[in-house]
């Protein structure tokens, strides 16, 4: 049952008004504690024992750059209530609080939830239950795959905004992604520009080239890497945001001189 009401994170809110944090997507483990209205370790003590089933719905420890990075948006660690010696922070979702409601059993609210999500389940029909099921398993998968693609090429701003599109659009949502996370390939890049189709081969080796040097000095590391379909081969291309679109422009000044531009309809050159 677990499994087929662990979309229904609407039921949260409907028991009882759920703090996130200023994201609107995480909470804290002394948020989830408050909103459960039990201690810190009794929550501490759930996520022990059900470690795994509450990573697979989305909570997680954060450490190191992804803490700073995931800190910094609301001012820093302190503004999270850490420690300047805190070195890791636990994050939930609403899944993974729904999920820590079904499991607690030292709580009033997590009973209303888990009775709400009774109530749900009763009224639901097969084909219903069928259909949240695979959702789930789907949503599971990709969120699973892009936490590794983080971890492996630490491209945690790309991650991070693919992840809120796939969050949203579990809880039925318009995904609210700022623009600057928004990703850009040379291919995208040099379209926008205009550059003619039979230039456009050589014009993403040599910006392509020069993007990723210019990124290597202000990062220290390679950009993040994806699978992108080229003349019907998928192959892997270097991946921005437009946080960087600066290094497109700055590299475009020298590249851009070697070809022709061609007006686009509708638009500048």
């Amino acid at each position: 049952m677990r499994a087929q009401t662990v979309d229904r994170v609407d039921v949260l809110d409907k028991v009882k008004a759920l703090v996130m944090l200023p994201d609107g997507v995480h909470a804290t483990t002394e948020i989830v504690a408050a909103y459960y209205e039990v201690p810190v370790p009794t929550i501490e003590s759930v996520v022990e024992g059900n470690r795994q089933e509450l990573e697979a719905n989305g909570r997680r420890v954060l450490r190191g750059v992804e803490l700073r990075e995931f800190a910094a948006p609301f001012g820093g660690s302190a503004k999270l209530g850490l420690s300047p010696k805190a070195r890791s922070l636990a994050v939930f979702t609403r899944r993974a609080i729904l999920n820590v409601g079904q499991l607690l059993t030292e709580s009033d609210v997590a009973r209303r939830v888990r009775t709400y999500l009774l109530d749900i389940e009763e009224l639901a029909t097969p084909e219903q239950k069928a259909t949240a099921i695979e959702k789930a398993a789907e949503a599971e998968a990709q969120l699973r795959a892009i936490e590794v693609l983080a971890r492996i090429d630490g491209n945690t701003s790309y991650a991070r905004a693919i992840s809120r599109h796939i969050a949203a659009r579990m809880l039925g949502e318009e995904p609210d992604i700022d623009p600057a996370d928004v990703t850009i390939t040379c291919d995208e890049y040099l379209t926008e520009k205009g550059v003619a189709a039979a230039d456009l081969g050589s014009a993403r080796t040599r910006l392509g080239r020069t993007v990723a040097a210019l990124y290597r000095a202000r990062y220290g590391k390679d950009p993040q890497k994806i699978k992108r379909p080229i003349h019907g081969v998928h192959r892997e291309v270097a991946v921005y945001t437009h946080r960087d679109i600066d290094l497109f422009d700055l590299a475009w000044t020298e590249v851009g001189r070697r070809y022709d531009i061609q007006p686009r309809l509708g638009g500048a050159a």
